[in-house]
């Protein structure tokens, strides 16, 4: 009788992967199939003797997204599979999602190919009301700042780290910051096998101009939240307009749309996350999200 072998992906800087994930090794033995965290870019790893490999914690992705791009597509059996890690991992999907008819934070968008100068980045810079300029392909808020138009120094700086990010060759998004985050936080609601389970909450991140280091991802104050009814409405579109995009018959093993609330009162997309989110399962209650996942995940290995 042969055994399932699952791998859960993750990178060097979190062999054992990250606190809320590593329940589920447990989950999974305890459903007798043998799952083993697998930094993905390690060149002595055997993909082929998986029977699924599930993407969790390769956080250190973007800097090298073409290689985990590869990597993907090198993996027999993967979840998420590589033409939806793909389409997920340049925020680009965002536009399609705004024709679509999906509500999302409006966006400016600056390609490196174009060799704006500084000038013509300044003009492009709202006027007023705090801004946020982050790279294109990125994880865990890295390369991400928060600026104030009023201030001189501030609009230097959102000025300085634009042209940096473009001057690496990087693509650049331009977003208004949504007051709404400062009183009622980001609002994640965590999908598995194409069903809800539950929400949270992410206390405001961004205070100030983007800061250099060495750190995967920010840190983050999450707490248990409950979605509404119109919340549950723009993610699940979301999804559906994901799934259009990607194709396959299965909805995606595992998914996080995480929304802001506009000055209207509407849910505003900020990120739909497909590649390799926290699910942030320790604050499922009564949804047991962990028990869904594993089982979930047996039942497409």
């Amino acid at each position: 009788m042969t055994t399932t072998r699952i791998g859960l992906a993750t990178c060097s800087a979190l062999p054992r992967l990250d606190s809320d994930d590593r329940p589920l090794l447990a989950a999974l033995t305890e459903r007798g199939v043998v799952a083993e965290a697998v930094v993905w870019d390690d060149p002595d790893v055997d993909w082929s003797v998986y029977d699924l490999v599930v993407v969790r914690s390769t956080w250190d992705y973007s800097p090298r997204r073409d290689e985990f791009l590869a990597w993907a597509e090198r993996v027999p059996r993967l979840e998420n599979p590589a033409r939806v890690l793909a389409w997920n991992t340049d925020k680009g999907y965002l536009r399609t999602l705004e024709e679509a008819g999906v509500p999302v934070i409006p966006t400016i968008w600056l390609d490196p190919d174009r060799h704006l100068s500084k000038r013509a980045v300044h003009t492009r810079m709202p006027a007023f009301g705090d801004f946020v300029v982050k790279p294109v392909v990125s994880a865990g808020a890295q390369d991400t700042g928060r600026y104030q138009p009023v201030s001189a120094q501030s609009r230097a700086l959102a000025i300085t780290h634009a042209v940096d990010l473009l001057d690496g060759g990087r693509a650049v998004m331009i977003q208004p910051y949504v007051t709404s985050v400062d009183t009622s936080g980001e609002t994640g609601l965590v999908f598995v096998d194409g069903e809800l389970r539950h929400a949270v909450r992410k206390h405001a991140l961004l205070t100030g101009p983007a800061e250099a280091g060495d750190a995967l991802y920010a840190a983050e104050q999450m707490e248990p939240a409950v979605a509404t009814a119109e919340q549950v409405d723009v993610a699940e579109k979301a999804l559906a307009v994901a799934r259009e995009q990607v194709g396959g018959e299965q909805p995606f093993l595992y998914a996080r749309v995480d929304l802001v609330t506009g000055d209207d009162g509407t849910p505003m997309v900020i990120e739909l996350e497909l590649t390799e989110p926290s699910l942030w399962m320790q604050h499922s209650g009564t949804a047991a999200t962990l028990d869904a996942f594993a089982d979930a995940i047996v039942a497409r290995a």
